[in-house]
């Protein structure tokens, strides 16, 4: 049993189908958790709040300009569990709120996704990590970005071409990014990532609550006790 929703990260799910080994995921678990870090990170690079704490504590006294962000908009890529409650809490804190999903989905306005990247102050990863949304956020699609968009990501790392987001960071095309989680884990201390300002990074810990956890462990007794009988 895999406890959590990312198994094809870590194994390939249909060879081990092909040997007879079924694989248990346990999928919403964690949606509000996951949701709630994202809307944190979006409002801590929003602000600058990350780099602040960290001069503060060194002795520097340098206020941020930030960004405010009612009235914004937000642009959801992935609108499942985590994607919704991510639009659910934007659009209650009043940003506008837009999606892009491979299916349709209700409850969020959708847009295509030239349109989504083109409008969006901030643009959230909700996908799930497959041979299809490997590299999704492409060297040509972070181009099409609007000029000083923040980027969140909580899903995986590669959803996004890490190249393209360093340079587009560098060159201030991407205002700041939000990272959670990273193309290899843990992420080194001498990664460009690591060392950018503009980079506000946790431990790929969105999901890491109490409630989430409690949660996930109950699905998974129940899911033994019906394989068990």
């Amino acid at each position: 049993m895999f406890l959590g929703t990312g198994a094809a990260s870590y194994m390939i799910i249909d060879e081990l189908q092909y040997r007879g080994v079924t694989v248990h995921t346990i999928k919403g678990y964690g949606d509000t958790a996951v949701a709630e870090h994202t809307i944190a990170l979006m409002l801590a690079t929003a602000r600058d709040i990350a780099r602040m704490d960290r001069e503060v504590r060194a002795g520097t006294w340098t206020p941020q300009e930030g960004v405010q962000l009612l009235g914004k908009t937000l642009g959801v890529i992935g609108l499942g569990g985590i994607g919704c409650e991510v639009a659910r809490i934007g659009k209650g804190i009043g940003m506008e709120v837009i999606g892009w999903n491979r299916t349709r989905r209700a409850g969020v306005p959708l847009a295509d996704l030239d349109t989504l990247l083109a409008r969006a102050d901030v643009v959230s990863m909700n996908l799930t990590l497959n041979d299809e949304t490997r590299g999704f956020l492409s060297a040509a699609r972070i181009a099409r970005m609007k000029p000083g968009a923040i980027l969140v990501n909580t899903a995986r790392g590669a959803l996004v071409d890490e190249a393209a987001l360093i340079a587009a960071l560098k060159s201030g095309h991407i205002r700041h990014a939000g990272l959670d989680v990273f193309h290899a884990e843990p992420l080194k201390p001498d990664h460009p990532l690591a060392k950018m300002r503009n980079v506000t990074l946790t431990s790929h810990a969105a999901f890491r609550t109490l409630e989430a956890s409690m949660t996930l462990l109950r699905r998974a007794i129940d899911i033994v006790r019906t394989i068990t009988g």
